[in-house]
């Protein structure tokens, strides 16, 4: 199935199973609908099986929205404890639509006490509360994560009674986004079908004598390999190292689900010369999950990283926001820090979701089928691979996948020929209307300009100024336009130079170390040197090295704004 109409079939409002080979554009078509939706007023909840999965589309874990937690099962008293919990009533009874990503790690028991949270929530006995589910994922990818020895049958939620009375409708994506090399695709596609060839054996056993210009990212089974060689490679950087620690806002519980999901680390240590991983995408710097490079210096205004990407370019890796929202899109965690970690190494399991172009891979501990397959469909084309082993399993999927594998494509085959492009627009706008969202283009086109007023304007610095004098906080002003603190205290900096009235007193409390600061200001102002071209404003790499590196640039610039 193509992807516009696997978009279609999401916008009739029926249940959906979203799934394709790694590369197909899953996430992509997800994140079409979600658009969609929010563009109608129509209440999404975006959801994933594992936290990391959950940061990529800035949700959060099934588990935390319908309030299930680490439950093996869920009893009525349970439930009625639930109940509650106010959030959970508004997660639950608002929602609309609820996505479910990486369904392949989420245990057929908690599907079904998904169902049946929402049927008691939203007291209707329709699977899931008769609100519209949106399950994607590859079941060639990892399993979910079990206490005791259980069959895949027994596992998978694809076997629950909740996904039969759900009549989920299956949408295999089969176009190709990622893998550019036919021969890897071949091979992807071979293991998927539990027979590789000969052929494909040899051409991995020739990828273990490819080599690379740079060292690439290095994929092992265990953590603790991957942890050895980049510590092991850090300490063997010469100089100190420059340290970079995230910030964290919202509810504390959510706060820490992002720290342990985020692949950037809490703390991050870099030295000049180390090998780095982008963690998140950034389409305006052509840096995307997975993207490699090397630490070449520091930006002497902000003293963030300087990365030179493998493919040539300069990129300053400024801070990003990762962020869990409700089904309304307001944010209820978010955390903070500078897109890189180190890129010597990293286990198969976290670089689910990631393109790499190059990767040394070791498969030789294998210990879970399809961990040899995610590993692989990371890559563009077999050339990128260094292999530098496998085991018996690491080229094997589960056969109970496989073959459901092969039903959902016929499935699939069957929606694609019944389902005409006219008939599931008429669907959509009766979904629309059944779900108290805007129907007409008047309306449509108002909320989109209106949401776009939080990120257009008459210039960029209006915009900033308007957000603020609505009430909202500097972090919130970052977050809605998409820009670092910094640049939104600038903003502010530049109104309050042009005589503009600001209330800040708002800000008052705001600023850590403000002694401290003030104390260092007072010393580096004596000297002409320390000033920038205006001769007005002092150089901030200067204020923040006199206080070696221990306030943060978010800090200084806030000092700006308020120190007069």
């Amino acid at each position: 199935m193509k992807q516009a109409k696997a978009l279609a079939i999401l916008k009739s409002g029926r249940n959906v199973f979203l799934t394709g080979s790694a590369g197909t554009g899953k996430t992509y078509v997800l994140n079409q609908y979600i658009e969609y939706l929010r563009n109608r007023k129509i209440p999404v909840a975006i959801t994933a099986s594992t936290g990391i999965a959950a940061t990529h589309m800035n949700g959060q874990t099934i588990h935390s929205w319908c309030g299930m937690g680490v439950r093996d099962s869920i009893n009525g008293p349970a439930i009625k404890r639930l109940l509650d919990k106010k959030y959970l009533q508004k997660n639950i009874t608002n929602a609309k639509v609820l996505i479910i990503d990486e369904i392949s790690m989420l245990h057929r028991r908690q599907l079904d006490m998904v169902n049946e949270i929402l049927q008691v929530f939203r007291q209707n006995r329709e699977p899931f509360g008769g609100i519209q589910v949106v399950l994607s994922g590859d079941f060639f990818q990892l399993p979910p994560v079990t206490r005791n020895e259980e069959t895949n049958r027994e596992k998978f939620c694809f076997m629950s009674s909740s996904w039969m009375d759900a009549n989920m409708m299956i949408c295999y994506l089969h176009e190709q986004y990622r893998q550019t090399d036919n021969q890897l695709n071949e091979i992807l596609n071979e293991i998927r079908s539990g027979s590789v060839t000969a052929k494909s054996e040899k051409a991995l056993e020739e990828a273990m004598y490819n080599r690379f210009k740079v060292q690439p990212t290095r994929l092992y089974s265990h953590n603790m390999d991957v942890d050895r060689i980049n510590q092991q490679e850090l300490e063997s950087v010469a100089g100190e190292p420059e340290t970079y620690e995230s910030l964290t806002k919202g509810n504390e519980a959510l706060v820490d689900m992002l720290k342990k999901s985020v692949l950037a680390p809490d703390v991050l240590d870099l030295k000049e010369g180390c090998r780095v991983m982008f963690v998140k995408n950034n389409y305006d710097k052509y840096v995307m999950n997975g993207t490699l490079g090397t630490v070449r210096g520091y930006d002497d205004e902000t003293g963030f990283p300087v990365v030179e990407t493998d493919s040539g370019n300069m990129v300053l890796a400024e801070p990003e926001v990762w962020s869990m929202e409700d089904e309304k899109g307001k944010t209820l965690a978010s955390l903070k820090q500078v897109p890189l970690r180190l890129a010597w190494a990293i286990t198969v399991h976290k670089s689910q979701g990631m393109t790499l172009d190059s990767a040394e891979i070791d498969l030789t501990k294998t210990f879970e089928k399809g961990q040899g397959y995610v590993a692989l469909s990371r890559l563009k084309h077999i050339d990128g691979l260094r292999l530098l082993g496998y085991n018996s399993i690491a080229l094997e999927v589960d056969d109970l996948a496989m073959k459901a594998d092969s039903r959902f494509q016929q499935l699939s085959e069957s929606a694609d020929s019944e389902f005409e492009f006219d008939i599931l627009e008429k669907d959509a706008e009766l979904f629309v209307i059944k779900s108290g969202g805007l129907v007409s283009e008047k309306e449509i086109s108002k909320h989109i300009k209106k949401k776009e007023a939080k990120i257009k304007g008459l210039s960029t610095f209006d915009q900033t100024l308007d957000l603020y004098n609505s009430g909202k906080g500097i972090d919130e002003i970052s977050e809605i336009r998409g820009l670092k603190t910094s640049t939104i205290i600038n903003h502010l900096v530049r109104f309050k130079n042009a005589g503009k009235e600001l209330d800040l007193s708002r800000l008052e409390g705001t600023l850590k170390n403000e002694k401290k600061i003030r104390k260092a200001y007072e010393e580096v102002i004596l000297d002409p040197a320390n000033f920038q071209e205006d001769g007005k404003s002092i150089r901030l790499k200067v204020l923040f090295d006199s206080l070696e590196g221990k306030v943060s640039y978010d800090d200084l610039h806030l000092f700006q704004l308020l120190k007069d």
